[in-house]
């Protein structure tokens, strides 16, 4: 390879569209079984929309910002256009795929996904009758010659209708009710199973809707919105008020895409733009189908044609007693989604109703719908405890869910604290004081992931708790800190010594850490580093990576998603290695190793090595001092760096390459739940 001199970067988002690719790369695979490939179509088409709502509207303005004089701002020129093609030739795989591969893998298995095709006659009665009986509820024409107000939703589904009657022609908008109704609908024959797109019974009754008049044309099409808030730290009312406020305005963002069925005609193109405001959106033509994410939802359940199922381990069945007085005696590890999330459950259940439960600390990013743990928490305010828990409102997406927890919340006289508009707070920490006679004992929980029990059936997470009193004080310090509301300072730094917390010292421990394998490499000593995260972006972090690489230092990474690290380069980077799994679970966990000499240092957290994480947000990373626990996770992340089936490495050039398989054939996520299986 060509030395370089100086560092470089890969770009985030071109890196992102790079992960969505792995994605798709599953759905492509013959060796994934038929109903887990078309859900993994759905993944893909989802993470598109949330790439067309939150990152194209930076990307469009960092191309508009790069071309005015007045500013130092400079992107690369292609940068829109290589993410457009980029996600050109993903969609023409897409397509590709679900037509030439799934839908006859499904047409085999007697599953007929009526796709772009005509109704078939046996069917017709029974699409009928649902449609008169269920879909005309919900339908509302909109005739733009009388409505020039019509603002099409968010990602929301529509049929533009071209009309002509006698001479007149107009265009009207016809919803799509995908969100009131199941986007498929299914229909048992004698000849085999039917699976019928909800676009299509509308589009086959057509007729019925528009009575008398010539249908001219009928093209799908949708909206994607900008979904950026705009929060202030000024503003004069609580920042829940001001969210709910925001929300209302988020599906009213300008639009970012406008997808579409081919074939609209020229002049009724021309009235949209301008109707729907559409001068800075992409447009895009794509296939008759749109929010493909709906696959997530597709009516068939084959065991044969699922994943094998793996039943979750309790490793706390055996407890006797209560979890605390276990958790004061040894730490516990729980590895979700392979080991029930049922521990953690209990770990709060306990506290909300003993006795001797004085305080109860917690921090809350994403909220399950339905969430037991925050019924556990009401219980505990109802029981006479002191709770006080940390909403984080501003988490992207889930700001409603999280307002409606905290409003139950605090209606029962739970102590509600909200972060300041600048800084999220995305730790996940929990702390229970227990009061016997005179003494107060500590227990806790560190996780790497939310306390969301819906989240951890399919998110790969480890969760410590842990009765470390020293650990759990600095949590409470941290509790603290928040509920003043207030940014670091400089004399904050003293207050932590075991826990990594962003804005105080995570950044700088991590470099020190990173240094100390720096310095053993260039004794000629053994040195070494494995990281694994979701996301990799920070400059410094990625620059200090660079150099323990120039200096010797073997570094395995194992990066899900965006990674800004360029690996393999001759000079910079050739002791570095990033490899990305995608399989069953999500990979969710940070975990950081360090060689220290055979004395291995680990470190587990919630935050990956972004901007956002390390400047604008509190997070914490924790150590494991448990001796047991510290060589399990060593051996979940050997596994992990064995894996030759799931696991792609990415190159120089930013693409996702196939490891090698040599040897046994190793799948990472099936060797940990075997191991874990094992020793539980």
């Amino acid at each position: 390879m060509e030395q370089i001199t100086e560092t470089t970067f890969f770009n985030r988002d071109l890196s992102w569209l790079k992960f969505n690719e792995r994605i798709l790369m599953e759905a492509e695979r013959s060796t994934v079984p038929l109903l887990e490939r078309i859900k993994f179509l759905a993944i893909f088409s989802s993470n598109l929309d949330e790439f067309y709502r939150v990152r194209m509207p930076i990307l469009l303005a960092l191309e508009k910002l790069s071309n005015r004089e007045d500013n130092d701002i400079k992107i690369d020129d292609n940068l829109l256009n290589t993410a457009n093609q980029f996600i050109s030739d993903q969609q023409q795989r897409y397509g590709k795929v679900l037509r030439t591969e799934l839908i006859p893998l499904l047409k085999e298995n007697k599953i007929n996904l009526i796709y772009g095709q005509a109704i078939p006659a046996q069917i017709e009665q029974n699409l009928t009758r649902y449609f008169l009986s269920q879909v005309m509820a919900f339908l509302q024409p909109v005739h733009l010659k009388d409505n020039k107000d019509f603002f099409p939703a968010n990602n929301e589904l529509y049929f533009l209708v071209t009309l002509k009657q006698g001479e007149e022609t107009e265009a009207v908008i016809l919803n799509i009710p995908s969100n009131q109704l199941p986007r498929f609908y299914k229909v048992d024959a004698a000849d085999g199973t039917f699976i019928v797109f909800l676009d299509d019974i509308i589009r086959f009754h057509l007729g019925r809707i528009f009575p008398g008049q010539e249908i001219t044309g009928c093209y799908s099409f949708k909206i994607t919105r900008d979904a950026e808030l705009d929060l202030k730290d000024e503003y004069p009312g609580s920042l829940s008020d001001q969210l709910e406020k925001q929300l209302l305005k988020r599906d009213l963002g300008l639009a970012t895409r406008f997808l579409h069925q081919p074939g609209i005609p020229g002049e009724v193109m021309d009235g949209l733009k301008k109707l729907f405001n559409l001068k800075k959106a992409n447009r895009i033509e794509g296939g008759q189908y749109h929010n493909l994410k709906d696959f997530m939802a597709f009516p068939v359940n084959s065991p044969k044609l699922s994943n094998e199922s793996w039943p979750k381990i309790c490793n706390t069945d055996l407890i006797e007693g209560t979890l605390t007085e276990t958790i004061y005696k040894k730490d516990i590890i729980v590895h979700t989604p392979y080991q029930s999330y049922d521990s953690i459950l209990r770990f709060f259940n306990e506290a909300a109703i003993d006795a001797d439960t004085r305080e109860i600390y917690v921090t809350l990013y994403r909220v399950a719908s339905d969430s037991k743990i925050v019924n556990a928490l009401i219980s505990a305010a109802k029981n006479g405890k002191k709770v006080t828990v940390l909403v984080e409102l501003k988490a992207r997406f889930d700001e409603a869910n999280n307002i409606k927890w905290a409003k139950k919340m605090r209606e029962v006289g739970v102590n509600i604290i909200y972060s300041v508009t600048a800084l999220k707070v995305h730790a996940k920490v929990a702390l229970v004081k227990r009061q016997v006679g005179d003494r107060m004992h500590y227990s806790g929980l560190f996780s790497t992931g939310n306390f969301n029990e819906s989240t951890a059936a399919f998110y790969t997470d480890h969760v410590l708790m842990t009765a470390n009193k020293e650990m759990l004080r600095e949590v409470e310090l941290l509790f603290i800190f928040l509920a003043k509301r207030v940014k670091p300072r400089a004399s904050d730094l003293i207050h932590f010594r075991h826990l990594l917390v962003a804005q105080f010292n995570l950044q700088t421990v991590f470099l020190s850490l990173i240094d100390r394998e720096i310095e053993h490499a260039k004794q000629g000593k053994a040195a070494a580093i494995t990281i694994k995260m979701n996301n990799l972006e920070e400059k410094v972090l990625i620059d200090k990576l660079y150099e323990a690489s120039a200096a010797g230092v073997k570094i395995d990474m194992i990066v899900r998603s965006i990674c800004r690290l360029v690996p393999g380069v001759q000079g910079m980077s050739e002791n570095i290695k990033v490899t990305r799994i995608v399989d069953r679970y999500l990979e969710h966990g940070r975990i950081f190793i360090f060689h220290n000499l055979g004395k291995e240092e680990v470190y587990l957290g919630s935050a990956d090595w972004m901007n956002r994480n390390i400047y604008r947000r509190i997070e914490v990373c924790f150590p494991i001092y448990d001796a047991q626990i510290r060589q399990e996770i060593i051996d979940i992340i050997a596994i992990q760096k064995q894996d030759n089936v799931q696991a792609v490495c990415i190159d120089e050039n930013m693409d996702n390459i196939p490891v090698e398989t040599t040897g046994t054939p190793v799948a990472s996520q099936y060797g940990i739940y075997q191991l874990l299986k094992n020793k539980h």
